[in-house]
């Protein structure tokens, strides 16, 4: 009981929720995924198991990641928590960005492809993927510091993960220089975008 009499009761586990019932998310893995999966696995056993009491295992048959509710279970969205984390791991971002989507709320994947925003092919499909990435990555890096986001670009397949309003700015970026712009006027229009927003907070 708290004050005047109110009782208070503890919070509800993801279990006594659910009816007492165990609850299933599952990750499919491709192919390509398999081998740095198996490399990785226990990066990202652990802060499933032990920081969100979940149980997790590779299912060889079905070739997908099962992650399942345990008693200890606490957290309503730790499976979905789980779940976004091990997929962000098989598109392609390393464990240690992944792992920012068990600890804050506000972050998503978005994923898109070179076509979504202009038809290309052959000779200008390789030019504009290179064009995105930069020398070395420098391109990509340059967007990620300045939209705060991480970017994996796997052949034509683009993935960003961040804060919906950094996700945004780093699309854009990313599409300005698939329809043909400078990367020099890109940074720069990113540069006046970013100095507003802190202007902003």
């Amino acid at each position: 009981k708290g004050k005047a009499g109110v009782v208070r009761f503890a919070p509800a586990s993801l279990q006594e929720q659910s009816g007492g019932k165990v609850q299933f998310r599952r990750v499919p893995v491709p192919q390509h995924r398999f081998t740095p999966l198996k490399d990785r696995w226990m990066e990202l056993y652990k802060p499933v198991t032990e920081n969100l009491k979940l149980d997790m295992r590779m299912n060889l048959k079905t070739r997908k990641i099962e992650i399942k509710s345990t008693k200890e279970t606490a957290d309503v969205g730790a499976l979905q928590k789980a779940a976004d984390f091990c997929n962000a791991f098989i598109l392609g971002f390393e464990v240690q960005d992944a792992v920012a989507l068990l600890r804050l709320d506000d972050l998503y994947v978005e994923c898109f492809e070179v076509k979504d925003v202009k038809t290309l092919r052959g000779e200008h499909l390789s030019r504009c993927i290179g064009r995105l990435s930069g020398k070395e990555g420098k391109t990509r890096y340059t967007i990620e510091n300045a939209t705060r986001t991480r970017i994996v670009i796997a052949d034509k397949h683009i993935r960003i993960l961040g804060s919906f309003q950094n996700i945004r700015m780093a699309r854009d970026a990313l599409c300005a220089l698939i329809l043909g712009s400078p990367p020099g006027k890109v940074y720069s229009k990113l540069r006046s975008i970013t100095a507003r927003i802190n202007e902003r907070f």
